[in-house]
Order: C-alpha cells, then sequence, then structure tokens
C-alpha cells in the first residue's frame, strides 16, 4: 500500500465518521453552539464539544479519592460511581465501568486506528475514550477528560471541577 493511498482512506474515514455534533437532535438536552461556549468556557467547549482532549495530569479530578459520583459537566448526569475510579498511571481520570444508561460510545478513527470514543447519552458530550486494557471485573479503561466532569460527594459537600 503506497502512502497516498493510505492517507486517502484515513481522511476519508474520518470525514465520513458520524460524531455527537452531527446527531445533536438526538440528544434529551441540547444547546446552542453559543450557549455551550458561554456555559463551559473555552477548554471544556474544545473538549466536549469539539471532541478535544485536554493536556494530562492537569485535572484535579485525579485526586480526588472520596465517595461520590462522578457527573456531566454539560448536563449534570450522574456517569461514573468513584468506587469504579482507579489509579491507571494514564494522567486522566479513569474508571473501570460508567452507571448503566450513563454513557453511549462510537467508533473514533484517526491517523493511529480506530479507538473508542465516550459520551455523555443525556447531551451528547464528549468525555474521553474506552479501552481494552483496564482491571477486572471489566477489563475496561473509561479513559475521561477531568474538565468534562463534576465531582459530587456522598452526602453533600463542595463539588469539585475538572
Amino acid at each position: 500500500m503506497n502512502r497516498r493511498l493510505f492517507l486517502t482512506g484515513v481522511a476519508a474515514a474520518t470525514l465520513a465518521a458520524p460524531s455527537a455534533r452531527a446527531a445533536e437532535g438526538a440528544f434529551e438536552v441540547t444547546r446552542s453552539e453559543a450557549e455551550w461556549r458561554e456555559m463551559l468556557g473555552d477548554q471544556a467547549f474544545y473538549v466536549m464539544r469539539e471532541e478535544g482532549t485536554e493536556r494530562a495530569f492537569t485535572s484535579p479530578l485525579n485526586a480526588v479519592k472520596a465517595e461520590g459520583t462522578f457527573h456531566c459537566r454539560g448536563c449534570d448526569q450522574a456517569l461514573y460511581p468513584s468506587r469504579t475510579k482507579y489509579e491507571s498511571g494514564t494522567g486522566w481520570p479513569s474508571f473501570w465501568a460508567p452507571l448503566d444508561d450513563a454513557v453511549a460510545t462510537k467508533p473514533d478513527p484517526g491517523f493511529w486506528g480506530v479507538r473508542t470514543e465516550v459520551h455523555c447519552d443525556r447531551c451528547g458530550s464528549h468525555m474521553g475514550h474506552v479501552f481494552d486494557d483496564g482491571p477486572e471485573p471489566t477489563g475496561k479503561r473509561y479513559c475521561m477528560n477531568g474538565v468534562a466532569m463534576v465531582f459530587r460527594p456522598a452526602g453533600g459537600g463542595a463539588p469539585v471541577v475538572g
């Protein structure tokens, strides 16, 4: 396979891939681009609405060890219980399982192959990716962007914004 053919194929796959943004009308919570941008700020908008990635080891949610729940910053849907969080060493908050009916996935083709993108199934916001190299009992590593989440401690207390 020559390089031109390879690059053309990668570009075609990337352009043909459906995005969460393309299907925004399918989500329970929707906002205009201007409303999302105002609500989230630049970095969270880039990650959550443009499917970007925050820099590793920058989220305060990496250090959260308390009991509670991680919620979507875009719609406040509960996504991950703290009991499923673990230290993956990747620099992003990682979990071995989401709550039932909290996230959805889709193929995310890129230059280095196809990953599996994770988004909030209520508002479509991009959260991160899931990989098959996590711990038992699921063997999954939900590698999430902290900027896309808010941690709400059990029993109340101040939330921690990623």
